[in-house]
């Protein structure tokens, strides 16, 4: 069974904290975390397992509020270091949403099921009162709006929310 990451889910939208669960095995049972945007990072390291072969589950707290991302979109990687030359074994990715770069005060998402007539403009108004803020719904949800004029019924937005 290779290292897995349960928490966060592929486009999850996160914020500081990133919470980071799953199971997995490593070196002397340590197993490395990094959550990056390709311009800054922040990295850690954790126990799991017994450290001669078993897998153990884990959940990390990564604080990456320090971090001086450029960028919405987030990479978190757990993986083990070789015991032979130190380099990145067993790697685990999940691309990420930032939601403190999206909406200032980021304290976590609604959820909206886009009805017939609705538009990015509309939704925004009714989450935040200005039409003008469509853009953050479409950077919360880019596996879903390649184009922000485009949206379909049946559809289910993340709303980000600050405060």
């Amino acid at each position: 069974m290779p290292n897995s990451i349960q928490q966060p889910q592929p486009f999850d939208i996160v914020g500081d904290p990133v919470l980071i669960a799953g199971i997995g095995q490593g070196f002397e049972a340590t197993l490395n975390w990094r959550v990056h945007d390709g311009h800054d990072e922040r990295t850690g390291f954790f126990n799991v397992g017994g450290g001669t072969g078993e897998h153990g589950q884990f959940q990390v707290q990564a604080a990456i509020g320090s971090a001086a991302f450029q960028l919405d979109r987030l990479f978190v990687e757990v993986f083990e270091e070789s015991a032979q030359d130190g380099s990145e074994i067993n790697k685990v990715i999940v691309p990420v949403i930032y939601g403190p770069r999206i909406v200032p005060g980021y304290i976590g998402f609604r959820l909206h099921l886009v009805k017939a007539g609705d538009t990015l403009s509309k939704i925004a108004q009714q989450h935040y009162g200005d039409s003008g803020q469509f853009q953050r719904i479409a950077r919360a949800n880019p596996q879903l709006v390649t184009d922000p004029n485009v949206i379909f019924p049946g559809q289910e937005l993340k709303v980000p929310i600050g405060t």
